[in-house]
């Protein structure tokens, strides 16, 4: 499974963006799938996931201001970020997964694009 994420780029604090990530290749059965993000010099942070009944997870530094959503038949996860913060700057990764652990913010997803910057500029 190849993943293909867009969407990146510089924004003003209180700005929105929205994240696209596509799968490809070999995605037969259900997939689960979200974002992760990294500052350089940091941990890998879990950010959203979203499975295959649309049941979605988030991380507290994002709820209420990130929203995930994935088309099924196209699989395709989208990442609407409103209300962006400096704090929010980082490369972010699109995963999927057919395992049920996605809501897990610890498992290792299978998975991974190649990641597209976000700047947050305050």
């Amino acid at each position: 499974v190849q993943l293909q994420a867009s969407g990146g780029g510089l924004v003003q604090a209180g700005g929105s963006l929205r994240l696209s990530c596509a799968a490809s290749g070999r995605t037969i059965g259900s997939y689960a799938m979200g974002w992760f993000r990294q500052v350089p010099g940091k941990d890998r942070e879990f950010v959203a996931a979203i499975g295959w009944r649309d049941d979605t997870y988030y991380a507290d530094s994002v709820k209420g201001r990130f929203t995930i959503a994935m088309n099924s038949a196209k699989l395709t996860v989208y990442l609407q970020m409103n209300s962006l913060k400096a704090e929010d700057t980082a490369v972010y990764y699109c995963v999927a997964d057919q395992s049920s652990y996605y809501s897990d913010p610890t498992y290792e997803w299978n998975y991974w694009g190649q990641g597209t910057l976000v700047t947050v500029s305050s």
